[in-house]
């Protein structure tokens, strides 16, 4: 199975420019955790999560009309290739703990968003047809990945060990 086959294929996204009230009313209005951060020519630049809005706003004392995506945003954009098969975005999603990819043509743009909850959608609980397909063992291998647990970041891992 193909992204193609399996993704959203009208993204929502934002300016970098957006404020954090705006770019909550697009989450909430289009039923999203993710919004690319898009430049002038619709090529991703970054992403935000409405985790990453919570943190921000929890964390500042300043109005979310105040607060530009940029400001908070600080994850690189993972993405991957509408033709890409669907079991190398499982692999970059568990590679990256991350549950949902910008999906982009060869010159960066915006196409769509593959989300763990498209795949779970479009997996078969029996074998797969096709060689190709995503199987549910792949599925519940990715989220195993996705949901082990994980130091903090701030952990001094050589002093744990």
């Amino acid at each position: 199975m193909k992204v193609s086959d399996a993704m959203i294929r009208t993204p929502a996204s934002c300016s970098p420019e957006t404020n954090l009230a705006a770019a909550v009313e697009i989450l909430w209005n289009r039923n999203c955790g993710i919004l690319p951060l898009v430049d002038g020519e619709r090529k991703v630049v970054s992403v935000i999560t409405d985790r990453d809005i919570c943190i921000a706003l929890g964390t500042r004392n300043r109005l979310p009309g105040e607060i530009t995506v940029a400001d908070v945003a600080t994850h690189r954009a993972i993405c991957c290739g509408a033709d890409e098969d669907v079991r190398a975005a499982l692999s970059r999603m568990a590679e990256h703990k991350v549950r949902r990819l910008p999906v982009v043509d060869a010159e960066g743009k915006l196409v769509g968003i593959l989300s763990m909850d498209d795949v779970v959608d479009r997996t078969r609980l029996k074998p797969a047809v096709k060689s190709n397909d995503p199987t549910s063992e792949d599925v519940v291998s990715t989220l195993k990945k996705l949901y082990a647990p994980q130091l903090p970041v701030a952990v001094n891992k050589a002093a744990v060990a």
